[in-house]
């Protein structure tokens, strides 16, 4: 299994965002100015150890990578952001392609929405405007291939895996596909592994539809939201009294451990779906009014969440993602923070060593899609997940341990039979174990 975890190459000063938003903005502007915006909120978000870092210096990135080692995070997936041939925010990725002072494995997720003052990738107030043409996929895919052939660029069956944030936003999403798989054959590159990530409403459907191999699940999922809190007549009276503020009218704040739930009740769908989980999401700090705040979370239901999630991951492709290792200004970070210090790292570390111990322990796993298309397409997903337990109990189980349960089970149901007189008679359990099996004497039986 390996557990890769978004990656937002942010947190330096450049010449734009000076232009945009005034001399040295970075993201920990918008972090360290952020204030609860009721009460119970958790804000600001802080960083502890690793602090206000500037990823232009390497020995930042050396120490966010030991430190996703140590809690076996496998990868890093850096945002990048490509208009037109025009690059923002790429000089930790250059750098990081330059110095191999790390040997951290790494892929990319083309970000591929307009940069606007809302942060939200529409179309309002746009400071620079996403274009496409084939021409621009053959330059892309040109400048990607010395990326791909780095030895620590991370693959899926041998090829180098690329990530499309908004891929239904290409004109012609198939021809790009297509226009990439050619120019990375002829480049030597050979076969690449093309993923979607289902961003929006519109990015939740078959890959495959679109020349895409997989999808990447985004968290949290918009089209699968639980329903805002403190929303309704009664807390528009209460509101109108003075009772409580309107910061819950002015925002949308959900439940985190609903917004797990939620997750966890989708049925896998029948294609290649690579889970995602976030421990928190809170973009705030980025917003004065209708920001997305999720309260509640805390590391126990985070684990809970990936727990559930790495069970879910294809069994021929075991990956997960995590959203995200450093986005600060959406609250949704494993960085240790100073509420948390490294609790949601710690979290992801025992999930992820305890997956690789039953690995070890049950080297078969049945996947739910694959039972539910053998028993039926129609059939229920709970008796697909019932069958998948059911053959992971019973298929992948140790030897030694179906012995003991055997010898378990057999004892207890000679024990509901109906006593013979020389087992009723018997006084001590070694006697009885001989009076069920005359041939052995009392001095020849040996316990374990």
């Amino acid at each position: 299994m390996r557990a890769i975890a978004f990656y937002l190459p942010q947190f330096h000063p450049t010449p734009e965002n000076d232009e945009w938003w005034g001399s040295g903005f970075t993201d920990w502007t918008n972090v360290a100015k952020a204030r609860p915006c009721f009460r119970g909120h958790y804000q600001p978000h802080l960083p502890s150890e690793l602090g206000y870092y500037d990823l232009r210096d390497a020995g930042v990135r050396e120490r966010q990578a030991e430190l996703a080692r140590m809690h076996g995070i496998s990868a890093f997936c850096y945002f990048h952001y490509w208009f037109e041939g025009r690059r923002l925010l790429g000089e930790p990725l250059d750098e990081l392609l330059t110095s191999h002072r790390s040997d951290f494995p790494f892929c990319l997720c083309w970000a591929n929405e307009n940069w606007t003052r809302v942060w939200d990738g529409l179309s309002d107030q746009v400071l620079v405007a996403q274009g496409y043409s084939e021409d621009d996929d053959r330059r892309h895919i040109r400048w990607l291939a010395d990326i791909f052939r780095d030895d620590r660029y991370v693959r899926v069956d041998g090829k180098p895996l690329f990530l499309v944030y908004r891929a239904r936003s290409l004109p012609a999403p198939s021809t790009t596909a297509r226009v990439w798989r050619e120019e990375a054959r002829r480049l030597g590159i050979g076969e690449i592994f093309l993923a979607r990530v289902e961003s929006f409403h519109e990015e939740h459907e078959d890959p495959e539809e679109i020349g895409f191999d997989a999808a990447v699940e985004f968290q949290p999922d918009m089209t699968n939201l639980p329903r805002p809190l403190r929303r309704g007549r009664r807390w528009d009276a209460m509101r109108r009294l003075g009772l409580t503020g309107s910061a819950h009218v002015s925002n949308k704040v959900l439940d985190y451990g609903e917004l797990v739930e939620r997750a966890l009740a989708k049925p896998p769908p029948a294609y290649t779906h690579f889970p995602c989980v976030t421990p928190s999401w809170d973009n705030s700090p980025r917003r004065a009014e209708q920001a997305w705040i999720f309260v509640g979370s805390t590391p126990d239901h985070y684990e809970h969440w990936l727990r559930q999630a790495v069970l879910r991951a294809p069994a021929e492709h075991p990956l997960v993602f995590i959203n995200a290792w450093n986005e600060w200004a959406e609250g949704n970070h494993l960085e240790p923070c100073e509420r948390w210090g490294r609790a949601y790292l710690e979290a992801t570390h025992r999930v992820l060593s305890q997956h690789a111990c039953r690995l070890r322990a049950y080297p078969v796993r049945t996947s739910m899609v694959a039972i539910r298309q053998v028993i039926s397409p129609q059939a229920s997903w709970s008796r697909a997940r019932w069958l998948s337990a059911f053959l992971d109990q019973r298929i992948s189980r140790p030897r030694k341990r179906l012995s003991q349960e055997w010898v378990r089970s057999t004892t207890q149901r000679r024990a509901r039979k109906p006593a013979s007189r020389s087992i009723a008679s018997a006084s001590s359990p070694r006697e009885r174990m001989c009076a069920l099996k005359p041939s052995v004497s009392a001095s020849s039986y040996t316990s374990r």
